[in-house]
């Protein structure tokens, strides 16, 4: 017990530091900036060439979202994910040394081991790809799907809708991921960081109000016009539990016969079946999980 008390005093306080100083300082590796100077020049794509003509500057839920993206990218991390992260880690090594077993066991090779190019197409590649498995659970398993509907909430699309989401989500892809980097050996910080700001990047990109569909790219990259069909609220009969799941890759969605993008997909119709009675503020929405099991309980 006292082990995992510290982690959590170490834990608060790092991250605390940390965040601390991305405010106060800039630098080219500086997540805080880089995420609202990403937000700003994807923002001014959707002024430029809006797809949604119609739509307003400030969108519907415009600044709710706002508040999602700096709640979840970091006050979230100083709240609870960052411990929750570092005692899942420490609680499964502790389960691997009591059955005489290590995380480097699982090691089946190690990324820094092979050229910087070769290893971050790899890196990039499985965590997409777990990632993209993940993303299909959240919509298939009813516990889960009562948390991701946060996600699908979103009635006008635009680059801030990307990382409104519910704060179990991260704790879940996470947790997911864990084995699977395990057995690929680590990375440098470096390569972590350039993965994560280009998803971030096509993230923001495949909720703005952008027409966009990369031509021949589209069978590889997630793009606009092929995520607003995943966030559609009329599902085709035969995907039920939804279609188009890719993150930063439209490749997993069309090797397993999940896309669908049937015509162009502008002014469809966004959300999910019954979410007129979605909460729509903060507190609402993160309490909703809680609530709805209480209720199916009753």
């Amino acid at each position: 017990m006292e082990k995992y008390l510290e982690i959590f005093k170490n834990s608060y306080h790092g991250y605390f530091n940390y965040l601390w100083s991305e405010i106060t300082s800039f630098h080219w590796e500086n997540y805080f900036y880089g995420l609202i100077i990403l937000s700003l020049l994807v923002w001014s794509l959707e002024l430029l060439f809006p797809w949604r003509k119609n739509q307003k500057v400030f969108r519907k839920d415009f600044w709710l979202d706002t508040f999602y993206m700096f709640f979840n990218f970091f006050l979230l991390n100083l709240i609870v994910l960052i411990f929750l992260s570092n005692a899942t880690e420490a609680l499964f090594d502790d389960a691997l040394a009591y059955i005489g077993l290590s995380i480097e066991s699982f090691h089946l090779f190690d990324l820094n081991s092979l050229p910087f190019r070769m290893g971050l197409l790899i890196f990039f590649l499985v965590t997409d790809f777990v990632q993209w498995n993940t993303h299909r659970l959240l919509h298939r398993v009813p516990f889960l799907w009562n948390f991701h509907k946060l996600h699908h909430s979103v009635k006008e699309m635009g680059f801030a809708a990307h990382l409104r989401y519910h704060w179990m989500e991260p704790i879940v892809y996470k947790s997911l991921l864990y084995i699977p980097l395990a057995i690929i050996g680590g990375f440098d910080v470096e390569a972590v960081a350039i993965v994560h700001f280009t998803a971030l990047a096509i993230g923001h990109l495949n909720h703005a109000n952008i027409g966009w569909d990369y031509g021949r790219f589209k069978y590889v990259l997630n793009n606009p016009k092929m995520h607003i069909w995943h966030h559609a609220k009329v599902l085709p009969k035969n995907a039920q539990y939804g279609v188009n799941f890719g993150i930063s890759l439209s490749l997993w969605d069309y090797l397993f016969r999940t896309d669908h993008i049937p015509h162009d997909g502008r002014d469809i119709a966004l959300g999910f079946d019954g979410d007129e009675n979605f909460p729509k503020n903060f507190v609402g929405q993160t309490l909703y999980p809680v609530k709805t099991k209480q209720r199916n309980v009753s």
